[in-house]
């Protein structure tokens, strides 16, 4: 029971802390290795709840795929650290609004909130008639494609505009790049296409447009 509480603190230490430098870290790609270490601490601690599978889609999803993602992305943007770092003074004061305002809703969540001494031993839902004879997996999808079908199809739906946002971001048209262009190439006619020429003995070949 101290091994398991060691543990905690520890895990949630380290999370906090790496969650404040992904905000405070001056470099984005450091920022993305913070949230990285973030993931990996948020599921020990998910192992510790005895939720195995949370802990492995955390590993597997955000740090497998959407934080390399999102570093893929950040290192290839073309970033001018200069020219962010020179509307710092133009935007902070609303970010300082919107820090304050974030910060007084903190205070009031805190404040009006009561924690039960049995809160903890409570399911969140109601457990099924069978509840003792499912696993965690089983369970949990159990209950994200009944009770939460609607949270998580919106939740689907965010994360498919957003990965369409990040590719409107990163594609770019560069000038002097010979592209391929399909509808122009099945237009061609066969006079287009094909250039019959009769070449002299030991001369070369003038084909015409080349």
């Amino acid at each position: 029971m101290i091994l398991q509480a060691i543990m905690f603190y520890l895990f949630a230490v380290v999370t906090v802390a790496s969650g404040v430098m992904v905000v405070a870290a001056r470099n984005p790609v450091h920022s993305v290795l913070f949230l990285i270490l973030a993931f990996f601490n948020s599921a020990g601690l998910f192992v510790l709840l005895g939720a195995e599978f949370l802990a492995m889609i955390l590993v597997v999803v955000y740090v497998g795929a959407v934080a390399v993602l999102f570093l893929f992305v950040v290192m290839m943007l073309d970033i001018d650290f200069a020219e962010l770092r020179s509307g710092f003074i133009r935007y902070l004061p609303i970010g300082a609004l919107i820090g304050f305002v974030l910060l007084a809703e903190l205070v009031l969540i805190f404040g009006s909130s009561a924690i039960a001494p049995g809160i903890a031993g409570l399911p969140a839902a109601p457990a099924p008639a069978n509840a003792v004879a499912m696993t965690n997996t089983r369970a949990l999808g159990a209950l994200l494609y009944t009770r939460y079908i609607f949270a998580f199809q919106a939740a689907g739906v965010i994360l498919l505009v957003a990965m369409i946002g990040a590719i409107v971001l990163t594609l770019r048209r560069r000038v002097g790049v010979r592209r391929q262009s399909i509808p122009d190439q099945l237009a061609r006619t066969r006079a287009q296409a094909v250039a019959i020429v009769k070449v002299p003995l030991g001369a070369g070949a003038d084909i015409p447009g080349d």
